[in-house]
């Protein structure tokens, strides 16, 4: 037992190699490798796994596994209204981004009331560059919008903002057009296609649920509706089964295209809260995801659902 300990701390403590241990004690890396297996199983060694309080181990790891995404992050919210889900699914990506962003990755991020939460949480950000992936909301919405959530990613980061000053719904697919050819517009659109991690929101096709759906004539939503549109994710629309709809909104938008998306090695979706479970399977079903960060119940309504 006193080797078995004095192997494991060399090990587990002093993170030294098998090979290394081998040669001090005079035994073949074989030996090593039981004498970690008997220390494990005799007590010596006890290895937890510990994640911050709130995050839920295995809703997360059900999701992830179902879905086949990188990571799922189920965060409770415990009995909070939409505003405290937005804040704690804020809260966890900005340290999600924090850890997991290198010096010179380019970071994208979408409009979302929940991704404009990042703002107030994020303290640290390695050198990087930012870039808006769609316009701006137009109508008047409490809290940051995105081109303060880049300028505050930048101003963290200490790399170049790329913000996009227009509107994201147009009135017409020529006004779309134009301002796609406005100099400080196109300047973000250009660095679409090197953007290693994107950030966004997913919302479902009801009111109160998606800002674009609240930004659109009642006829117009409804006309869409019917189409069997259940999920929006940067004005890309997708029905139950994850299949984008194409729509005349398609064509009078300032936004990252699902092309564009689809080839960005990490896209971090953000969404929870009442009414949204549907839509975020949908949004997972297209394959434009690669991690998931939500509320537990939300969580527990699509693993019942699996």
């Amino acid at each position: 037992m006193l080797l078995a300990a004095g192997v494991a701390r060399r090990f587990y403590l002093d993170g030294r190699s098998k090979v290394e241990i081998a040669e001090e004690f005079g035994m073949s890396r074989f030996k090593v490798a039981r004498v970690l297996d008997f220390a494990r199983e005799s007590g010596i060694v006890r290895i937890d796994i510990r994640l911050p309080d709130g995050i839920d181990a295995g809703l997360s790891e059900t999701l992830r596994a179902a879905y086949g995404l990188r990571r799922v992050i189920v965060v409770d919210a415990g009995d909070g209204d939409q505003a405290r889900v937005r804040e704690r699914i804020g809260v966890v990506a900005a340290d999600l981004l924090a850890d997991t962003l290198s010096e010179g990755d380019v970071l994208g991020l979408t409009w979302g009331r929940t991704v404009n939460v990042i703002l107030t949480s994020l303290t640290r950000l390695p050198r990087c560059t930012t870039v808006q992936l769609n316009g701006v909301y137009s109508r008047r919405d409490p809290g940051p919008g995105t081109v303060e959530t880049v300028q505050r990613a930048a101003a963290l980061s200490g790399g170049p903002a790329y913000p996009i000053y227009a509107p994201l719904i147009l009135p017409d697919a020529a006004t779309a057009r134009a301002l796609r050819a406005d100099p400080g517009v196109a300047a973000a659109f250009d660095r679409f296609g090197q953007v290693t991690t994107a950030v966004v929101s997913i919302g479902a096709w009801s009111e109160g649920l998606s800002t674009v759906y609240d930004a659109l004539d009642p006829a117009v939503r409804d006309a869409i509706a019917e189409q069997g549109v259940r999920a929006e994710m940067s004005t890309h629309l997708f029905d139950a089964e994850g299949r984008e709809v194409c729509t005349e909104l398609a064509d009078r938008v300032l936004t990252v295209s699902t092309r564009e998306l689809r080839h960005i090695p990490e896209v971090i979706a953000l969404a929870g809260g009442d009414g949204k479970a549907g839509a975020i399977d949908a949004a997972l079903r297209s394959g434009l995801v690669s991690t998931l960060v939500t509320d537990s119940s939300v969580a527990r309504a699509l693993a019942g659902a699996l």
